[in-house]
């Protein structure tokens, strides 16, 4: 394990409560890598907003990341970062906002995440285009794709090149493309992507919505990469916020042990959860990691940390831990 300035930082000054977690699930994610194993990445929240792929990216080339389940806002706003950068609007004093200040913003068709506006224009509207151009291609040659074959099928063909604002470098989506990494995004109709693909075929540019394929073929096609993965190596499973982006791959391991009855299913080999979520009754997103064991995810003895804290701090450290910064 290599350690770079921000790693010993991290060694050196991160020694107790959430910190120190922090630490232990780096060292982790390294002795789950150094056994051959692979790691599955979750994305809710706004992560590509908030720029994760400055880090990400890298640790998808480098092999250090095998598989993502994403959000479809997730999936998109990388994209609409990677040509749309320069024309984003940072609001830091967004917590003062007005109603008519955001009813302003709106007129200026700016989308507020937070403190970051995205440009409607210059992001959602020239992505847009390009989609519908890939979607009716494909359904004029017969093809089905799942979302983010869509979009890898919008990247490989080069129509955005000419518009992109930010070193491609620090594209996930670009490095995710590259090295044709297995995601999964469930529920991508909500998404900025997934309504302007439903207007499309309400207004007749599509002839049906066939052309995508959906949420179930998303669980047989992880299934099928989780049972011929895990045969190789360990699976660990890295995950960022809650929600559904989270909550749909971790069951892939009792759906096949349970729904196909298949006994030689290899749980979940690391578990780390990031998020301010907190427990109550119900909420999934800030369950312990034990509350996982009943449901047949991950066994008694599986590596498990969770960090109450803020992804947009935490994640970007921890990548840096592994990549050697």
């Amino acid at each position: 394990m290599t350690l770079g300035p921000i790693g010993r930082f991290l060694e050196h000054h991160y020694r107790h409560f959430n910190a120190a977690t922090v630490v232990d699930a780096a060292h982790g994610w390294h002795q789950l890598l150094d056994r051959g194993g692979r790691m599955l990445v979750t994305l809710a929240g706004a992560m590509s907003t908030a720029e994760l792929g400055l880090s990400l990216a890298e640790l998808i080339r480098q092999e250090k990341v095998h598989a993502i389940s994403c959000t479809g806002a997730n999936l998109e706003e990388d994209l609409f970062n990677l040509v749309a950068h320069d024309h984003y609007l940072r609001v830091p004093h967004y917590r003062d906002l007005s109603p008519s200040d955001e009813r302003a913003l709106l007129a200026r068709k700016l989308n507020r995440v937070t403190d970051t506006c995205i440009p409607e224009d210059e992001a959602m509207r020239r992505v847009d285009n390009a989609v519908l151009a890939e979607l009716q291609k494909a359904e004029a040659n017969g093809e089905r794709l799942f979302p983010h074959e869509l979009l890898y099928g919008v990247l490989r063909s080069g129509v955005l090149r000419g518009s992109y604002q930010i070193d491609p470098a620090d594209s996930w989506m670009l490095a995710a493309a590259e090295r044709d990494l297995p995601i999964v995004v469930p529920g991508w109709e909500d998404s900025t992507l997934g309504n302007m693909f439903a207007a499309a075929v309400m207004a007749g540019k599509l002839q049906s919505t066939r052309v995508i394929k959906g949420g179930i073929e998303y669980m047989i096609q992880l299934a099928e990469w989780y049972g011929e993965s895990s045969v190789e190596s360990p699976i660990g499973f890295f995950q960022i916020g809650g929600g559904i982006a989270g909550d749909f791959p971790i069951c892939v391991v009792p759906m096949l042990e349970q729904d196909l009855k298949r006994s030689d299913v290899p749980y979940w080999a690391y578990f780390c959860q990031i998020s301010d979520s907190t427990t109550s009754y119900g909420s999934y997103s800030g369950a312990v990691p034990n509350e996982k064991i009943t449901w047949g995810k991950l066994e008694e003895h599986t590596p498990k940390f969770i960090i109450e804290s803020d992804a947009t701090i935490v994640a970007p450290l921890i990548f840096a831990h592994l990549l050697g910064w």
